[in-house]
């Protein structure tokens, strides 16, 4: 199964990068790539089902996910329980760079569910999903830079 890892150094604090990542609902205000977010259900502190959209390569991507934040680990996995691929799980996480600066990564392990054409298509798609997963973390980056901004605080 294709595996997509994108990772971005945020000048943010763990904890603040770590609210950005685990607010999906703030995610279509942010990324022009990403049309809705919402969470259907809520299990409890840690377990949550959303429904997403997102923009691929001029196709658009449904799909809703079963995730279980772990905020003391600063990560979410996730994991497709119906949806436009055969198969689309992984997971967010934020590590501490240094006091005021994180990583986030995110890391999606997916299957275009059609064999017949998988391996002429799963290069194509990983490269989308790299790409859009790329996109996904510089919004984040933006929207906690202009957070600052907007506040007044330095980094």
């Amino acid at each position: 199964m294709p595996r997509v890892d994108v990772e971005l150094r945020i000048a943010a604090s763990p904890d603040q990068a770590w609210a950005a990542v685990a607010d999906v609902e703030s995610y279509p205000g942010c990324m022009d790539n990403v049309e809705s977010v919402t969470v259907i259900e809520r299990g409890d502190d840690r377990h949550r089902t959303t429904a997403w959209s997102v923009r691929l390569k001029g196709s658009v991507l449904r799909w809703t996910e079963a995730e279980v934040l772990d905020p003391e680990a600063r990560r979410f996995d996730f994991r497709q329980v119906i949806g436009d691929l055969g198969d689309f799980s992984g997971h967010w996480a934020v590590t501490p760079n240094g006091a005021a600066h994180s990583t986030v990564s995110l890391h999606v392990d997916f299957d275009i569910g059609i064999p017949l054409l998988a391996e002429m298509l799963n290069p194509v798609a990983s490269d989308a999903l790299r790409e859009n997963a790329a996109q996904m973390l510089r919004a984040l980056e933006r929207r906690l830079v202009t957070a600052d901004t907007d506040t007044g605080v330095r980094r």
